[in-house]
């Protein structure tokens, strides 16, 4: 088995400097990728993460950019084309969360949370994708949210939002399916460690499996998906949770 399978190939995180973001920045260096690290606006974040995987003997690039802006992305996109000559895989990591009674929510509110997580997935990957497409090759993984399957009291928007990226997924998947591209829709669960302050309080319930997730348990799966010898898994849903959703 080759042991970096994603030599030569370029990959985008977006929402990359902690937790999730960073755990899949790191693994997929570690698998040969080039990897770019978004951040909206803490540099220093995204850079520590850089400088993680270059001591680690990989490639790494920082890039500060609002998704919801649709000059900025193409801005990114515009810089990492420009530096690396091309995009492999994009991971669409960036939210916000965070909980409001329904009826005490603003529409700015709404329109904030549901902004980054599905107009920014929106964004990037049109941005990203006539770049698959000119090489016949591509990886997108969305990532979505165990909320969307379950619900969740207070969290409408973050709901809403994460279920219209397995829609999403589905849409992509079927219309870049003969182009060599993949689209797929990674759901973490109850992932512990350190929050940031917008996350909320998390999921109620408990995994089957006795414990908490870790970053580590979601890049895994999100390794995998963006190996080429994934070719044959497109437009799924992939729970990562210990069991708490059953589909």
């Amino acid at each position: 088995m080759d042991e970096k399978p994603l030599k030569g190939q370029v990959a985008l995180i977006t929402g990359a400097p902690r937790r999730i973001g960073r755990a899949t920045a790191l693994a997929l260096a570690a698998d040969g990728a080039a990897v770019v690290v978004h951040a909206r606006s803490s540099r220093a974040d995204a850079e520590a993460v850089v400088r993680e995987i270059e001591a680690a003997g990989g490639v790494g690039m920082a890039h500060l950019a609002d998704v919801t802006a649709e000059s900025e992305v193409a801005a990114m996109m515009q810089a990492i084309v420009g530096r690396f000559g091309r995009i492999d895989i994009l991971v669409n990591n960036a939210a916000l969360r965070g909980e409001v009674p329904f009826t005490e929510m603003s529409f700015a509110t709404w329109r904030e949370i549901t902004g980054i997580i599905l107009d920014g997935a929106f964004l990037c990957a049109r941005a990203a994708l006539p770049h698959m497409v000119a090489r016949n090759y591509g990886r997108i993984v969305n990532m979505g949210g165990v909320s969307a399957h379950l619900g969740a009291p207070e969290r409408a928007h973050v709901v809403t939002a994460k279920a219209g990226l397995v829609g999403f997924t589905r849409a992509l998947a079927v219309e870049f399916a003969t182009r060599g591209i993949t689209v797929n829709c990674v759901v973490p669960g109850k992932i512990g460690g350190k929050r940031s302050a917008g996350s909320g309080k998390g999921i109620a319930g408990a995994p089957i499996v006795g414990r908490e997730g870790v970053p580590e348990d979601v890049s895994e799966v999100v390794r995998m998906l963006c190996r080429p010898s994934s070719a044959f898994v497109t437009g799924q849903t992939v729970h990562v949770s210990g069991g708490m959703y059953l589909g």
